[in-house]
């Protein structure tokens, strides 16, 4: 694949994408990332929102081993040319991005950790992500919140309504400087510590990680509900 360099970045950049768990609430025997919506499976929708973006050097798709076959024509048919490595995946999804961070060449500046199930990513995030990364370590992508939050107590009693100019919609791609990541991840194998994001990682270690503005569009297909979501966004 011709390499179109369009962000200001030296050395490359590699996109680990998460695909490995089996999305039990898709009410499906399929992993739901190879369902299809309008006739293109997710997985191969989301690798393309990174290839077309000319920013990624190398692509790593975490997948179940069993689905090794499937997963491998895909990819011929559909992104003959996106240099893939296929990489099998744990038992949780932490477990499976590091999967993909040992399998990193050493040659990166800078990698990407995005959910196989986001094929809506915007291109402009993805390189603002990577810019982000290589100036401040650390970068996430997502939105700000548009309802009012309350936390509750063990009894669901409210006990604070946060200011909502201070909060945001966790997505992804969250990228990290090689370095920082594969630490945050050793050190919370060592501690036992399990995360909802990678960026949790690197926060708990002192660590600023940079907001970057993504897209309500980029919605993680979870759902029937979602893949009747994602259709009428692309009729739109």
């Amino acid at each position: 694949m011709a390499f179109r360099r369009e962000v200001n970045v030296p050395g490359e950049v590699a996109v680990i994408i998460v695909a490995a768990g089996r999305g039990s609430r898709m009410e499906s025997d399929r992993n739901k990332v190879l369902l299809p919506i309008r006739g293109i499976p997710i997985l191969v929708r989301t690798v393309k929102a990174f290839s077309e973006s000319g920013t990624v050097h190398r692509f790593l798709l975490v997948i179940g081993e069993e689905e090794r076959l499937e997963v491998s024509a895909l990819m011929e048919k559909w992104c003959p040319d996106v240099p893939v490595k296929l990489v099998y995946g744990g038992a949780e999804r932490q477990e499976s991005v590091h999967h993909g961070l040992m399998a990193l060449e050493g040659s990166e500046s800078v990698v990407l950790i995005h959910d196989g199930a986001r094929p809506f990513i915007g291109q402009n995030a993805i390189r603002a992500c990577i810019q982000a990364v290589w100036t401040m370590g650390a970068a996430c992508v997502g939105v700000p919140v548009k309802d009012t939050i309350k936390r509750v107590d063990m009894l669901d009693m409210v006990i604070e309504t946060p200011d909502r100019a201070f909060l945001w919609q966790v997505q992804t791609p969250q990228g990290f400087k090689p370095d920082i990541i594969l630490k945050a991840h050793q050190q919370a194998v060592f501690d036992g510590f399990r995360g909802t994001d990678d960026a949790v990682l690197v926060e708990r270690m002192g660590m600023k990680v940079r907001m970057i503005m993504g897209g309500y569009g980029n919605i993680k297909i979870t759902t029937p509900e979602d893949l009747a979501y994602a259709e009428a966004i692309l009729a739109e």
